[in-house]
């Protein structure tokens, strides 16, 4: 698939360590990015069962728009908002009004255990595409209470050929070397998730 293609293609990613599935439709042209999925996770020894969808929209710059991310636990369902504004200011809202936040210049979100967040600094940097070392600054929300802090995760280009890249991504305490197709998405993703 080429950054041109219009057509929405779905991808689906299994996960390794936890019992958990990931589905999300996407839309990738002309650089910009547009994501709408589901994770359905079983409950663990440590972990509780939830499942969540989220919908996201990436700029032609890379940079994260607007998101929406719901869960759902057998004791509530929680909702959040995020949006980064022109001039770098996160809007975070729970449901009680936007709190405004510059996270430290961050560009990105991640959230936990989805594998779809991984491509977005990935392709934002061209990191499949040519070698490269970032350390960043990244709105991180975690699964499934949705709460909001900021985390510094590197990505350094490991290898590049015809099928991919090799990347690795580290965050205190955890490395992993992502396998990721031409597009910079995640094929596999050691220890957390298998596309399918």
């Amino acid at each position: 698939m080429s950054n041109a293609s219009r057509k929405p293609i779905m991808m689906t990613w299994q996960g390794v360590a936890s019992p958990r599935l990931e589905s999300v439709r996407l839309l990738v042209s002309d650089g910009r990015l547009r994501a709408a999925g589901r994770v359905v996770a079983a409950a663990s020894p440590t972990a509780e069962a939830f499942s969540a969808s989220f919908e996201f929209s990436v700029a032609r710059t890379g940079n994260v728009g607007k998101g929406l991310l719901r869960t759902s636990t057998a004791e509530e369902e929680r909702q959040i908002s995020v949006g980064r504004t022109e001039d770098g200011v996160w809007l975070v809202d729970h449901g009680q009004g936007a709190a405004r936040n510059e996270f430290e210049g961050a560009a990105d979100v991640d959230v936990a255990g989805l594998v779809t967040f991984t491509a977005l600094p990935v392709r934002r940097l061209g990191l499949h595409r040519r070698p490269s070392t970032h350390e960043l600054p990244v709105l991180y929300v975690s699964m499934p209470d949705l709460s909001v802090r900021l985390v510094r995760q590197t990505y350094r280009t490991v290898s590049i050929d015809d099928d991919g890249a090799v990347i690795n991504y580290t965050v205190p305490d955890f490395t992993a070397d992502l396998t990721v197709d031409r597009d910079g998405l995640v094929i596999d993703y050691p220890g957390i998730a298998s596309r399918v």
